[in-house]
């Protein structure tokens, strides 16, 4: 202010001068908190107020003489600085030397004066509205190089932040977006909706269109929209605090907003095509390395371990459903004390998704808890999402990937785990049908024991790892007579008969194979002779005692151990098949050792 007042006193003294009507004395002006700020001598000449403190001095002193003469002095004029805006501005003080003549009323001084600063006044605004304009020029310029020259999204949101702040530093300012962002910066905020929100920031997003508050010819507030070519990310809105803003801010800032919109569209697009490309890559290799596991366990592990470090999750549950025995079992999991827990198929969220065959996403579970959820209890998670794992239009299973913030997945996140969740149920299925076709291939089809090479293949395999071991070669008596008397469909199931209680009497760890027509064998892995009798024995008597129509067994067994000069499969069958023959000659329903 002081600046105008004092050119405004300067031209003033000078136009008194000019017209001869300058008055022999002094002249002291003031501003509105009565701080002097120019003085005029006698010679007419009007002086700023200089730092130099001999001369404050000496003004102050002789404002203090001014004021104490005022009303009682007829030579001392004092009067307020008023302008055409009714606005209080200033106070004049004016000392005449006694018997000097005055050539102009008093209230035409303070009228000229008035109108000096008010001109001065108006000058000055026009110089600043005009270096304003060319400032903004100027940032706009740089801003807009800038902000095409970018192709990240956090520098775009800060160059726009940076130069608003740059034009109106007392301003409060935010961008507030509509996507799914995380940035640390306290100026970038969530774009809020809701059925009952109705307020500038939503109207300017909704709208596309520019929201303002104005009083009188000046704007208290702006929310301006982000727009591109492909839509509106968000809005850009700043809250006049000192400055106001007029019609040349609002051009300002929405050309401002129009170039961030575009910017931040592009850096954005940028950034999803990187993203893309990255997913891209990242399915291709998990797909490949998936699809190089044929086990089902191997295949599990895999995709829980690929997944946490995916998404950064905190935790995450694959469930494998089996329709047969009607529940959902925890196959692979971060948290170990889930894994191969049972669950009814309708619980939890794992339940929803397998009914509706659709993903679901919780933004917060601690204030969504629709569904109770062992997994998210266990693990103090509140963000979760869920995606079925879908064969043949039907769902295998449920991936179920939790952190414990809220809101920590993205739509992004959401799309990348169907796809994910995709690719993990086509390497389910190829493990299960490899392994079904192993399983045909090794088992025999009417019996449901495995296949002599099969049997061949473990026996060789352990005779170099175990210590010993015991065979036991079971052959069906007078199996020819009963396919003859009873019919071979009769033949079969008798063979069936024989081959479930020869299952029922064997370990886990046993083997069981047809042989050859009636003719089976069980390999007894680190078993010794005698205990291979017994197992025989008890077949034998079962067999006799269980069978429709009723058949008896001979059984010939053998045995190896590693001391043996010669250890091999062939050995092992010669003296079992031996003993075979003897107990077929001596009477059949028998056990023979080898």
């Amino acid at each position: 202010m002081q600046d105008y007042l004092g050119r405004g006193f300067m031209q003033w003294l000078e136009q008194l001068h000019m017209y001869g009507m300058a008055f022999n004395g002094i002249a002291i002006l003031t501003d509105a908190d009565h701080r002097p700020v120019a003085w005029g001598p006698k010679d007419a000449i009007a002086m700023f107020l200089r730092p130099d403190a001999s001369e404050r001095e000496e003004i102050n002193r002789l404002l203090a003489s001014i004021r104490e003469d005022q009303g009682k002095n007829e030579h001392v004029y004092v009067t307020d600085l008023i302008l055409s805006d009714q606005a209080r501005i200033g106070r004049l003080y004016v000392q005449i030397v006694p018997n000097s003549p005055i050539k102009l009323p008093k209230e035409a001084w303070t009228a000229m004066l008035a109108c000096s600063v008010e001109a001065a006044r108006r000058e000055k605004l026009e110089w600043e509205e005009g270096f304003a304009r060319l400032r903004k020029q100027d940032v706009l310029f740089r801003a807009v190089q800038k902000l095409h020259a970018t192709i990240d999204v956090d520098a775009v949101l800060q160059e726009v932040y940076d130069n608003m702040k740059e034009v109106y530093p007392a301003s409060e300012i935010d961008i507030y977006l509509s996507q799914d962002y995380h940035s640390n910066a306290y100026f970038i905020k969530p774009l809020t909706f809701g059925p009952f929100l109705d307020d500038a920031n939503t109207r300017a997003f909704m709208e596309g269109k520019i929201q303002l508050e104005e009083q009188g010819k000046r704007v208290k507030w702006l929310s301006v929209p982000l727009a591109g070519k492909q839509g509106i990310y968000g809005v850009l809105q700043i809250v006049a605090k000192q400055e106001w803003l007029d019609d040349s801010d609002v051009r300002f800032i929405a050309l401002l907003a129009d170039s961030a919109g575009s910017a931040f569209e592009n850096a954005k697009l940028y950034e999803q095509s990187n993203l893309l490309i990255s997913e891209l890559r990242l399915i291709n290799e998990i797909t490949r390395r998936l699809n190089q596991s044929l086990k089902l366990n191997e295949i599990f592990n895999f995709a829980s371990h690929e997944l946490i470090d995916i998404f950064k999750a905190d935790s995450v549950c694959i469930l494998q459903v089996d329709p047969e025995q009607r529940t959902m079992i925890v196959k692979a999991s971060n948290e170990t004390k889930l894994i191969n827990e049972h669950f009814p198929p309708d619980y939890g969220f794992a339940g929803s998704v397998t009914s509706t065959k659709e993903p679901l996403i919780v933004s917060d579970y601690r204030h969504d808890p629709r569904k109770p959820s062992r997994f998210m209890d266990l693990t103090g998670a509140r963000s979760l999402m869920a995606s079925p794992i879908i064969a043949s239009s039907e769902v295998i299973g449920v991936v179920l990937v939790a952190h414990r913030e809220p809101n920590y997945f993205s739509y992004d996140n959401f799309k990348l785990l169907q796809v994910l969740s995709g690719h993990i149920g086509l390497a389910m299925v190829n493990a299960s049908l490899h392994a079904e076709v192993r399983r045909m291939v090794i088992t025999d089809r009417l019996t449901g024991l495995y296949a002599r090479h099969y049997l061949d293949e473990q026996i060789n395999f352990m005779q170099k790892k175990d210590f010993c071991g015991s065979l036991i070669v079971v052959d069906i008596d007078h199996f020819k007579q009963i396919n003859d008397t009873y019919g071979h469909q009769v033949g079969d199931k008798i063979l069936i008969q024989v081959s479930q209680i020869i299952r029922s009497c064997i370990r886990d760890s046993d083997i069981a194979a047809r042989w050859g027509g009636e003719e089976i064998a069980i390999y007894l892995p680190q078993a010794k002779m005698h205990q291979a009798a017994q197992v025989a024995d008890r077949i034998r008597s079962r067999v006799y005692e269980e069978t429709d129509p009723k058949v008896s067994i001979s059984c010939g067994l053998s045995e190896w151990n590693w001391e043996d000069e010669k250890v091999s499969v062939e050995s092992l069958f010669y003296r079992a098949d031996m003993a075979l023959y003897e107990a077929k000659h001596a009477g059949r329903n028998q056990i023979k050792l080898g």
